[in-house]
């Protein structure tokens, strides 16, 4: 019997505590297949949809990760880190809080469209063929050039302070914990992103992701291509 090549997308639900890359490994192991990436860097802390190309559905990398990204975001403010988000150091504490949802609104009116955005230091974009997140721990912060994006839906799902939840979808190279930093800076407290789930990306949805475990064990019991979306639902 001819055996089927394994080629498709797998739209998993990124465990917490994993980096993208550990998730394209897994799935590399498991279906015993070279050609795996993802379309799209979720940080460690952060959870949800994450697309994983395999085979010749590799190609069509560069398509997904053009699609908009839709999250569910936790922002912390009062309190300011050195990686714009929970897992870094705490380099401001307000004194005192005193922001209520109103001004929250006002704040994030000024996010939603096309704005330019500061890339955060603990990122993996390079400067001289090193990742900034490198030069970050080695204490070395260099400028960094604002970067348009889009931002097309911004809204406040859950209030309870000093953490406020949003809904946000942006444009591809959007970074949510830089959103989540320059809103503190604008609210004049701080802020860093505490939590994140990536709720969707382009048509594909968390509600429709598959777990991780769920993916491993498709391999190993031979039914992987019931999980594998054609290359024609990217």
């Amino acid at each position: 019997m001819k055996e089927i090549p394994k080629s498709g997308i797998l739209n998993i639900d990124k465990p917490a505590g994993m980096t993208s890359h550990d998730v394209v490994a897994a799935v590399r192991r498991a279906a015993q297949e070279q050609r795996v990436g993802h379309a799209g860097t979720l940080d460690p802390m952060a959870t949800g949809v994450l697309l994983v190309c395999i085979g010749s559905a590799t190609r069509i990398i560069e398509h997904l990760q053009a699609h908009p990204k839709t999250y569910r975001a936790d922002i912390r403010l009062g309190m300011a880190t050195d990686t714009y988000d929970a897992e870094g150091q705490v380099t401001y504490e307000s004194p005192s809080f005193n922001v209520d949802r109103d001004q929250v609104e006002e704040a994030l009116a000024g996010f939603r469209g096309i704005i330019q955005q500061v890339p955060p230091m603990y990122s993996a974009l390079k400067r001289d063929g090193r990742p900034l997140y490198e030069l970050a721990r080695a204490g070395i912060e260099v400028e960094r050039e604002p970067r348009t994006v889009e931002i097309f839906r911004l809204e406040i799902t859950h209030w309870a302070p000093p953490v406020v939840q949003v809904e946000v979808q942006c444009s591809k190279g959007t970074y949510i914990r830089s959103l989540a930093h320059d809103l503190g800076q604008k609210l004049g407290v701080g802020g860093h992103l505490s939590g994140l789930v990536r709720l969707a990306s382009g048509r594909f949805t968390l509600d429709r992701a598959e777990s991780l475990t769920s993916v491993e064990d498709s391999f190993k019991n031979d039914f992987w291509m019931y999980l594998l979306h054609p290359l024609d639902e990217a």
